[in-house]
């Protein structure tokens, strides 16, 4: 299972610039919003577009999905462990979690 992370500890991670967060649900769901910074990277995609998107399998990783019982950061989060990324946790809660916080997302629709 991979390590979790909690809201209070993403957001400090996301403010200094110590983490690259990955988007497990993509398409219109990162359209709509999505964490500060985050880059789209489903399961199918994993493969293919891991080495382009995240080229140091040292660098800390978390990915989320909307809520705990999404299992797509999981499954991100597994692929990209098995690919040998070390530093890779999820986000315990998910973006419902982070909204209902009042905290920012970005959007590719409009500015939020």
């Amino acid at each position: 299972m991979t390590a979790l992370i909690s809201r209070d500890e993403l957001k400090a991670a996301i403010e200094a610039g110590a983490v690259t967060v990955v988007d497990a649900l993509g398409g219109d769901y990162y359209a709509q919003q999505h964490l500060p910074g985050a880059i789209p990277l489903t399961e199918a995609e994993v493969a293919e577009r891991a080495a382009e998107l995240l080229p140091d399998k040292n660098a800390s990783i978390v990915t989320y999905c909307s809520n705990p019982s999404c299992g797509n950061s999981q499954a991100v989060a597994n692929r990209l462990t098995a690919l040998g990324y070390t530093d890779v946790r999820k986000y315990r809660e998910g973006i419902q979690d982070w909204v209902e916080a009042g905290l920012p997302v970005e959007s590719l629709t409009a500015a939020s």
